[in-house]
């Protein structure tokens, strides 16, 4: 996994390699093993490598293959790269490293665009073609990987994060009111292609973009998941069998590597089915991590007593880093210059941490993410179900929105606001799309498309990489999730949710981690805001800069510094967090 930019020039002019480099340069921690450039005529290319796959500098990025005319940098992994490197070898391929740039390279010329079909794996990478004179983009099935693109005068940049992006400068930094409001309402999610940036956009997930000499781009989404019955019926008990087979040839999967591979280890079940499933597998001395903060106002700060139980069932390489209050506010910074976008979620600082700590001593680690999503982890999913498909888009909007339309009003200044809801109507139309047999497999595919990929894939990539650090998501498998949208939603939600893995999970793992409460990376003293976080949070919101863009109201802004802990979001979360990460974020980019 590295970190990729480059320059695309459709004015006749030359790509300018020096704004290439300065955004290679923000990128530095997601590839520290080495970085390269090239640049000829209207393309400009770089890369910062991490390696992983073929150790050697065959390996280095730009990779450019003379003979076929195309010219790569990729940030990703592709699982299945030694067999279709078998496959193009024997179509008369001849290889020159042993890296799966490379193999991306081969089954591009081989396939086309249509080689990300080929492919399992998270990726995104940039291809010039010297023949066509063409620049094609690429993005992984369900998002894993990003991609951050911008128009400037007469050529298109891109980057692996959005502060790479605008490093070089040129590119349109005002806000941009529709991801605003999704922000403020959609539980911090902004859905591709918008960023909170005008200027900027995603690369949304599963799609090649093909640019043009002349600029001109088209789009090919090449992947939609399904979440409908299939022909063939399955008892619960094949479903749980069907649902375990499929985990475990993930996690398997993700054990391609030529560096050592661990597990984020927070004691749930779905980062303690990985731990099973690869002690099943036979894997010896296994790495596990785990975290935990201090208690803050009555909340706890750790789930060590399960991840220990994870870790001595399964004779793991365990440690674990508690991580003191004070050390807590000193990571802040580093974690909000961290995110590509800005980010709510209180645990961005453990995982921030955690990476810190994992990185010493480990490049790639399994983590649990997704599994919510895709089998049925959430409590609004029997609210939808109950309703049926004609209340389900209310039922949603009611159980997983911050705020409904008319409070944003409350908050945020009217030269931001919005006349109709953006928000609302996106739900409203995924919910309509076809393809999910009944409202709560609507709910399910929209989670796992769009949610999962901008809240929880996003937190983890950006918290990682800060660190230089691979994370790999066995839930996330596309196989897994075309297999598991055919499973019934019924069998999702039992058992208090998740049913079907839990489940499959009897006789893997210990009953207490089955049946424990669902719980998560807390970090009380970003959910109970006081002492030096506190400060820093009226210090950004009091901020000249904060003034003078004035995103938010001041008297609402003054109400919720006076009592900081009481304003809450609809789901539970504290609403003065929200509004000052985002000026937090923005100052530490120092946009506008």
């Amino acid at each position: 996994m590295c970190g990729i930019a480059g320059e695309f020039r459709f004015d006749g002019g030359s790509a300018q390699v020096g704004a290439v480099l300065a955004m290679a340069q923000v990128l530095e921690a997601r590839g520290p093993d080495g970085w390269g450039v090239v640049g000829h005529g209207p393309l400009a290319l770089a890369h910062q490598r991490l390696k992983i796959i073929d150790l050697t500098e065959t390996g280095a990025q730009p990779m450019v293959d003379s003979e076929l005319g195309l010219t790569a940098v990729f940030n990703g992994i592709i699982y299945n790269y030694e067999q279709l490197r078998e496959e193009l070898g024997r179509e008369g391929y001849r290889f020159f490293s042993t890296s799966d740039t490379e193999v991306i390279i081969k089954a591009f010329h081989r396939w086309g665009q249509r080689c990300v079909e080929h492919f399992k794996g998270m990726f995104a990478f940039a291809i010039s073609d010297r023949n066509t004179g063409r620049l094609v983009l690429a993005r992984d099935r369900l998002g894993i990987k990003p991609l951050y693109v911008a128009p400037v005068s007469g050529a298109l940049r891109f980057a692996s994060s959005l502060p790479a992006v605008i490093a070089a400068g040129g590119v349109d930094t005002e806000i941009d009111r529709v991801a605003l409001h999704h922000y403020m309402s959609f539980h911090a999610v902004v859905p591709a292609p918008n960023t909170i940036l005008r200027g900027v956009q995603k690369l949304p997930p599963a799609v090649v973009r093909t640019v043009e000499p002349d600029g001109a781009q088209s789009d090919w989404t090449y992947w939609t998941p399904k979440f409908v019955r299939g022909e063939e019926e399955h008892s619960d008990a094949e479903w749980a069998e069907i649902a375990l087979d499929s985990l475990r040839t993930a996690v398997e999967r993700r054990m391609v590597s030529d560096v050592p591979v661990g597990v984020l280890l927070s004691g749930g079940i779905d980062s303690s089915i990985v731990v099973a499933l690869l002690a099943e597998m036979g894997q010896k001395d296994l790495k596990t991590f785990s975290i935990g903060f201090e208690s803050e106002g009555g909340e706890t700060g750790d789930e060590f007593d399960y991840s220990d139980l994870v870790a001595e069932t399964y004779g793991t390489d365990h440690t674990k880093f508690r991580v003191p209050k004070a050390e807590t506010d000193e990571a802040l910074p580093g974690a909000i210059a961290a995110m590509s976008e800005p980010m709510t979620s209180h645990d961005v600082v453990a995982f921030y941490l955690l990476s810190r700590e994992v990185s010493k001593s480990i490049k790639v680690v399994q983590s649990g993410q997704g599994a919510d999503e895709v089998l049925g982890g959430y409590d609004w999913y029997p609210p939808i179900a109950r309703v049926g498909r004609e209340g389900a888009v209310e039922a949603y909007h009611k159980a997983f929105f911050d705020r409904p339309h008319d409070e944003i009003g409350e908050l945020v200044a009217p030269e931001y606001m919005l006349d109709e809801d953006p928000s609302l109507d996106l739900v409203r139309e995924h919910f309509g799309r076809r393809g999910a047999t009944d409202a709560v497999d609507a709910a399910l595919r929209l989670d796992t498309t769009v949610m999962l990929v901008d809240d929880p894939v996003k937190r983890v990539d950006n918290m990682t990489m800060a660190w230089g650090l691979e994370a790999r998501v066995p839930f996330l498998d596309h196989d897994f999730v075309e297999t598991m949208g055919a499973c019934p939603p019924e069998l999702k939600m039992a058992d208090g949710g998740k049913g079907v893995l839990k489940a499959a999970s009897r006789g893997v793992l210990p009953d207490e981690i089955i049946d424990r409460k669902k719980g998560y990376f807390p970090v009380p003293a970003i959910r109970q805001l006081s002492g030096p976080v506190l400060e820093r949070v009226t210090a950004a919101l009091t901020d000249p800069a904060a003034k003078r863009r004035g995103l938010f109201r001041e008297d609402a802004v003054a109400t919720m510094l006076d009592d900081p802990n009481s304003g809450r979001t609809n789901l539970g979360a504290n609403a003065l967090w929200q509004v000052a990460l985002l000026e937090m974020w923005l100052q530490a980019h120092e946009i506008g």
